[in-house]
C-alpha cells in the first residue's frame, strides 16, 4: 500500500468515525482483514451516504474479511480518477461521468479510462436549480447577472452545470458570477445571500436542499424545456423526472432531468473483493434502503441499469448466480 493511500485511509477512518461510521470485530481480526476504501461526495450529499452506508453493511456482515471505510470526496471526476490510480477501491460517480470516462469524453477527452468498471447503480439524481424566492429568478435564463454556484471542479455537479447553462444561452464565464463551492458550503451560502442560486445534482430528498429550506423560502425551478429534451434524447444515461409538491418544505411540483449514481471500481481490484462487496450489499438491500430516504426506491432490476462502463467480473459472477444475467 502506498504512503499516499495509507494517508487517505487514515484520514478516511477519522472522517468516518466523526460521522458515525463503525467497525466490527477484534483488533486482531481487523488487522488480518482487507482494507476497502470507497469515495463518496460532500458530507451533505447522498454520495457520501452510499459510501458510508454500504461500508457499514460490509463491516457488519463481512467484517471478518474486510475493513471498509466510506469517506467524503470531491465527487464523480475525482472518484473515477482516484479509482483508476488505485487510491480508491470503489467510488460513486454519476452515470454520465461514468460513460464519459469509459468513452474518453469531456474531462477524459481522448483518454478513455480503460480500467474503469461498473458495479451497480444506486438512486436516481435530479439536476436541480435552487434559488431563494426573493431573488426574482423564475427560470434558468434569469440567472444572467447573478451569483451562481456551479459546483467544485472535479464534480459531476460542475459538469452538469456546464452542460445546462449554454442550453439556455448562458456563458458561465461571462454571464454569471460563477462560484465553485462544495455543496456543504453552497447551501448555507444561499441562506446567507452570498449566492443567488446553485445547481446541484443529488438524490432526493437531500439534506443539502432541506437545510436551506428550513432557514429561508426557496424555489426549485423547472428544467424541462425543448432544449433539454433534445439534449438528453440521444444520451441513455439521462432520464426526465417529475417530483411532487412538498418533497422539500415549501417547494411546488417541479420537473427536471436526472442521472443515476453508479458505484464504480477498477479492473485491477480483485474479483473476490468485488463479488463479496456486491453480494453483501444486495443480500442486505432492505437494510440499506432503511438508512436514507433516497434509497427507499432501490430495486435490484433498476440497479443493473444505467451502467455505462463495462461490468466488473466480480459483479457479473454474483448477478449470474442470481439469474439476473
Amino acid at each position: 500500500m502506498s504512503h499516499y493511500r495509507k494517508s487517505l485511509l487514515t484520514a478516511a477512518a477519522v472522517a468516518a468515525m466523526a460521522f458515525g461510521a463503525s467497525t466490527v470485530g477484534s483488533p486482531e481480526a481487523q488487522a488480518q482483514s482487507r482494507d476497502i476504501l470507497i469515495g463518496g461526495g460532500s458530507v451533505t450529499g447522498v454520495y457520501y451516504q452510499v459510501a458510508l452506508q454500504t461500508c457499514q453493511i460490509i463491516n457488519k456482515h463481512a467484517g471478518d474479511k474486510y475493513n471498509c471505510v466510506g469517506r467524503p470526496a470531491l465527487g464523480s471526476v475525482f472518484n473515477v480518477n482516484a479509482v483508476n490510480r488505485g487510491l480508491l477501491d470503489f467510488g460513486v460517480a454519476q452515470s454520465d461521468r461514468n460513460w464519459q470516462a469509459a468513452n474518453g469524453k469531456a474531462d477524459w477527452d481522448g483518454k478513455p479510462v480503460g480500467k474503469l468498471r461498473s458495479v451497480f447503480s444506486a438512486h436516481p439524481e435530479a439536476v436541480l436549480l435552487v434559488t431563494r424566492t426573493d431573488t426574482g429568478i423564475k427560470s434558468v435564463g434569469d440567472l444572467k447577472g447573478k451569483t451562481v454556484n456551479i459546483g467544485n471542479p472535479g464534480s459531476g455537479q460542475r459538469g452538469n452545470s456546464m452542460d445546462l447553462l449554454p442550453l439556455y444561452g448562458i456563458d458561465p464565464d461571462k454571464d454569471i458570477k460563477a462560484e465553485g463551492l462544495q455543496q456543504g458550503e453552497a447551501s448555507p451560502a444561499l441562506v446567507d445571500k452570498k449566492v443567488d442560486a446553485f445547481i446541484y445534482t443529488v438524490g432526493m430528498p437531500s439534506a443539502a436542499i432541506e437545510e436551506p429550506a428550513n432557514s429561508t423560502d426557496i424555489d426549485i425551478l423547472d428544467i424541462n424545456s425543448d432544449a433539454i429534451k433534445k439534449f438528453i434524447s440521444d444520451k441513455p444515461y439521462y432520464v426526465l423526472a417529475k417530483y411532487p409538491a412538498g418533497i422539500i418544505k415549501g417547494v411546488d411540483e417541479f420537473e427536471t432531468y436526472a442521472v443515476k449514481a453508479t458505484v464504480v471500481t477498477s479492473a485491477d481490484v480483485d474479483d473476490q473483493t468485488v463479488y463479496d462487496y456486491t453480494k453483501t450489499v444486495f443480500e442486505n438491500l432492505d437494510e440499506l434502503k432503511g438508512t436514507h430516504a433516497a434509497f427507499r426506491i432501490l430495486d435490484p432490476a433498476d440497479m443493473l441499469k444505467g451502467l455505462s462502463a463495462p461490468l466488473h467480473p466480480g459483479a457479473i459472477k454474483y448477478y449470474k448466480e442470481r439469474g439476473w444475467m
